[in-house]
């Protein structure tokens, strides 16, 4: 029997129990740092499963590692299970529904993320277990990627010094290789403090926090014609100092999102923004502080590992959905514009199809799609591992991300099919590194050549820890 049907089966012999552990964290969706029950769901697994368990990894509450084997590669394969506010929504329903309840929803597809990576750790487990192999498997439960940075903060903690190689993938719309592309970005909040005053009696003895944040946003937007076409700048305000318009705003604060192609580029646009900010507070004899919320470095490729990620895509092929998949997945398309099922495909680099509903082949490896605009932690994982993703068909071709059809999508059959499928793809890439030392080495040469010239420097300043909560009692 090939290594990869033997694989496959091991993982097939558990995608009941790991459907179930997806549906559980579906049902109790948590945001970052605060996966409480999702972290234990995730620790019991492991420990059902045999692996030798972790808590509070990097000391984060929230973050789990499980390990099995002994000796050889150490091969990660890394988890998630944070949600998102805002998007609560019944599951399965074609039409915007919230559930009762705090908002949040799993909005990302991290319900399926962390359950399949631990699918494919496990079926990795046994198969080193009947070879009598040896190596070792190790799952990574990570908190907060959503806009915190867990990882970083564990790949700051040396939690991966000394694991070989990495494996994640992410829900998507289509089966393939993720590419190694992705925008580093950093969260800075500035906070401006003036004078309040009385706005019709004493306007000219205030000192307007508000008008400073609103100075300082027009700066930025005039830079954006003097940065590279690749940046990102996004902000959010925190606080806009009251809702009285009679009161000059003695306080405000303001979180921008500073993204770039690689580090290098970050830190200058960064310094740039804090300039205008600077700038904003001498206009409006203001002063301002300023202070780094999470950081993420751009990802890295590994050219070797992408193409044995590939091999096993090919030979699985995609996803085996149905009619009932296809016609849910129609029902979702419904609801979205021509452009946002256009746009999907265009980001793959395949030609645009308005009649397929769901993911039917695998993407090539060299197809030319649309960069990653995006940011995720997993990219600084990939700095010090050499590290590769899968894409997991798991939606509707053209469901946004981050968006309550998404949510919608978490309990289907179909994200389900596509959950065990992208397991198979991680646990048949992972034996393929345990078979071959070679493939290691190779990994390993890529990792080195692309980072002779500009080694890893952790973009979190050492002064920032991540914003760690209590369990609840």
């Amino acid at each position: 029997m090939q290594n990869s049907e033997r694989i496959w089966q091991l993982v097939d012999a558990h995608q009941q129990e790991f459907t179930e552990l997806s549906d559980r964290i579906w049902d109790h969706p948590e945001i970052a740092y605060n996966e409480f029950n999702s972290v234990d769901e995730h620790a019991a697994m492991l420990e059902r499963q045999g692996f030798r368990v972790t808590r509070d990894v990097a000391g984060l509450p929230t973050a789990v590692m499980g390990e099995a084997g002994e000796g050889g590669p150490v091969i990660a394969i890394l988890g998630e299970y944070d949600a998102l506010p805002g998007l609560s929504q019944e599951a399965g329903v074609a039409e915007p529904k919230p559930l009762p309840g705090d908002g949040m929803g799993q909005g990302c597809g991290h319900n399926l993320l962390g359950a399949a990576s631990l699918l494919a750790a496990t079926a990795v487990k046994e198969w080193l277990a009947e070879h009598h192999l040896k190596g070792r498997v190790r799952y990574y439960g990570c908190p907060a990627e959503e806009g915190g940075a867990a990882k970083g903060f564990m790949v700051r903690a040396g939690t991966f010094k000394d694991a070989d190689i990495a494996i994640s993938w992410h829900p998507s719309g289509f089966s393939g290789v993720n590419d190694g592309m992705s925008l580093a970005n950093m969260r800075i909040d500035f906070s401006f403090v003036g004078r309040a005053s009385h706005a019709a009696a004493a306007p000219h003895l205030g000192r307007s926090a508000l008008d400073a944040i609103e100075l300082m946003n027009v700066a930025v937007n005039y830079m954006r014609e003097h940065m590279p076409s690749d940046a990102r700048i996004h902000y959010a305000y925190l606080d806009t100092g009251g809702v009285a318009p009679n009161v000059v705003q003695g306080s405000a604060k303001i979180r921008y999102a500073v993204r770039a192609r690689e580090l290098p580029e970050l830190w200058p646009l960064v310094e740039r923004v804090k300039k205008c900010a600077e700038g904003a507070a001498l206009m409006t004899e203001t002063t301002v502080s300023h202070k780094v919320v999470s950081a993420v470095s751009n990802l890295l490729a590994n050219t070797p590992l992408e193409q044995a990620m590939f091999d096993n895509l090919q030979r699985l092929g995609p996803p085996p959905f149905d009619a009932a998949d296809r016609a849910f997945a129609r029902s979702i398309q419904a609801t979205l514009s021509r452009e946002d099922i256009v746009s999907a495909f265009r980001r793959v680099g395949r030609a645009v199809d308005l009649d397929l509903p769901l993911c039917d082949a695998v993407v090539p490896l060299d197809a030319k799609g649309a960069p990653m605009m995006g940011s995720t932690d997993v990219g600084d994982v990939t700095w010090v591992v050499p590290t590769v993703q899968a894409r997991g068909a798991t939606y509707a071709i053209g469901t946004p991300g981050h968006s309550w059809q998404l949510t919608a999508h978490g309990k289907s059959p179909l994200a389900h099919k596509g959950m065990v499928h992208v397991a198979k793809v991680m646990a048949g890439t992972a034996v393929d590194v345990l078979k071959d030392p070679a493939l290691i080495e190779r990994a390993k040469a890529d990792f080195a050549a692309r980072t002779a010239a500009t080694p890893y420097v952790c973009p979190l300043p050492d002064d920032v820890e991540p914003p760690i909560r209590s369990r609840p009692a």
